[in-house]
């Protein structure tokens, strides 16, 4: 577990692909449970340890998840979440270049639980949730492409679905498209930075993860500055 950034009321962790953030039916312990041991066992905390989840990552998804250490840390992070207040950018290696290379993506999502799968419709669909990012290409290679993505609102697999409906489906993400998995058993989408005005002290908070130890990463984000 690597902790980018950790204050009184805040604790945020760089995600690795395959670990949970909250427990699920598989019954393998999740991210938060682990940082409450962790947080136990470094401050010598008596009872109980409070930590809270402010935001989710699909599990096989790298990169930065925020969780509070206090209740006060919690309903304020989930107010500014509410407001729009938290910027988060994403980079995703995908299997095709979009079309263009900036735009906006729009379009309205269906989830269907029992195959844990969203839907991308071009128009309004009844029950769909209306789903908007931004996105640029940042770097292009012989087969892969690395692109950065703005999100405007926070649906279910929405990247991962929004990008495979433009014929773009990210690295590894068979459930979206993808032909081949990746050898960790992850996708190559990162919650790659995260932007917002600390809830109590209100000072600015600009964090990036550090990339995944694939060379692939390393190689495209090396050309998006080159």
């Amino acid at each position: 577990m690597e902790v980018i950034y950790e204050d009184n009321h805040l604790i945020v962790v760089n995600k690795a692909a395959g670990e949970l953030v909250q427990g699920d039916r598989t019954g393998d312990e999740p991210l938060v449970e682990t940082l409450k041991r962790w947080i136990k066992a470094k401050y010598n905390k008596p009872g109980n340890v409070f930590c809270g989840v402010v935001h989710r990552l699909d599990r096989p998804t790298w990169g930065l998840v925020v969780f509070a250490r206090t209740s006060k840390g919690l309903s304020r992070m989930n107010e500014l979440l509410r407001r729009g207040e938290v910027h988060k950018t994403y980079w995703a290696i995908t299997c095709a270049a979009p079309p263009q290379p900036t735009g906006t993506l729009t379009h309205w999502l269906t989830s269907v639980e029992r195959t844990n799968k969203t839907y991308a419709s071009p128009t309004p669909v009844d029950g769909a949730q209306k789903a908007v990012l931004h996105y640029r290409l940042l770097a292009s290679g012989e087969h892969y492409h690395l692109v950065e993505v703005d999100l405007v609102t926070g649906r279910k697999h929405q990247i991962r679905c929004q990008l495979a409906a433009i014929g773009c489906p990210i690295k590894g993400d068979l459930k979206y498209g993808a032909r081949r998995s990746n050898p960790d058993g992850g996708i190559c989408l990162q919650s790659h930075r995260i932007r917002f005005s600390h809830p109590v002290s209100h000072i600015d908070i600009d964090l990036t993860a550090p990339l995944p130890p694939d060379p692939l990463w390393q190689a495209l984000a090396q050309a998006s500055t080159s």
